[in-house]
């Protein structure tokens, strides 16, 4: 256990040492200045790799599971796998010292599960107990770990290298952890992937018609999102934490849709 955690330790001091040191370049004034994008060349054909097998498999195979399944049924599987992840988010806020958040995670999953037939139905939301969707990315960045580079990850879509040491984690929380048989908690995680993909196929739709350039957009989105989801919205204003104009994140909605190839939220096993 000793040697666990020294392990921990040392890696978390190493993703510390590399958020800090990777993404800075002087500026005009030989001050710091964030570089959000320094692998822009890799991260844009990991992008286009993802979208053209979005393209090509899953957002036919997405929109057909929409048009053969009934948006009730849909809602009642993104519940469950909600249901799940408020687990996790209470443990998340337990971790960030808002325990208060996380008691209220805590009673929205025993509400949902007795109440909701095990979280098919939300009926936590309907008595006003509000989801927080705290994960281990955002502990970290509570800590003090910076986000570090953005990254483009083959099949799992956007992240930052703060992100990445998080995202095995993160994405292994789902109710496929219920099941032993292998074959079962693929196909649990199968079924969360495309029911994740066909909710956001309006947004997609939507990012097609809207952006010049969908990897600024994302890549921008993405890295504003995660920002203010660390903070819970008050972002606090730091000199040290200017960023190179050439790389200046634009304005974009907060909840624009990540790439195609991955949804942020999708499960894995």
């Amino acid at each position: 256990m000793n040697l666990r955690l020294a392990f921990a330790g040392l890696a978390l001091a190493w993703l510390a040492l590399l958020t800090g040191c990777a993404t800075t370049a002087p500026g005009p004034d030989g001050r710091p200045v964030q570089r959000v994008d320094p692998w822009e060349s890799w991260n844009r054909k990991v992008y286009n790799f993802n979208d053209a097998l979005d393209t090509a498999v899953l957002k036919p195979v997405a929109t057909t599971y929409r048009d053969v399944v009934p948006q009730p049924t849909r809602r009642g599987i993104s519940n469950i796998f909600g249901n799940v992840s408020d687990l996790w988010s209470a443990f998340n806020n337990v971790l960030q010292g808002k325990v208060n958040d996380g008691m209220q995670d805590v009673m929205r999953v025993t509400t949902n599960t007795i109440f909701g037939l095990g979280g098919f139905f939300d009926v936590a939301t309907e008595m006003g107990l509000d989801r927080h969707n705290e994960d281990l990315g955002q502990t970290l960045g509570r800590w003090g770990i910076g986000a570090g580079p953005y990254v483009v990850w083959p099949f799992f879509g956007p992240s930052t290298l703060r992100d990445s040491f998080a995202l095995p984690v993160d994405r292994s929380v789902s109710p496929a952890l219920a099941f032993n048989d292998s074959l079962a908690r693929y196909a649990v995680v199968g079924v969360g992937f495309v029911n994740e993909r066909a909710a956001l196929l309006g947004a997609t739709g939507m990012l097609d018609d809207i952006a010049l350039d969908k990897y600024t957009f994302i890549r921008d989105a993405y890295l504003q999102r995660r920002r203010s989801l660390v903070y819970d919205g008050e972002v606090p204003e730091s000199k040290d934490e200017r960023y190179d104009q050439d790389e200046a994140p634009a304005s974009a909605p907060a909840a624009a849709p990540t790439p195609a190839a991955a949804p942020a939220s999708a499960p894995k096993p």
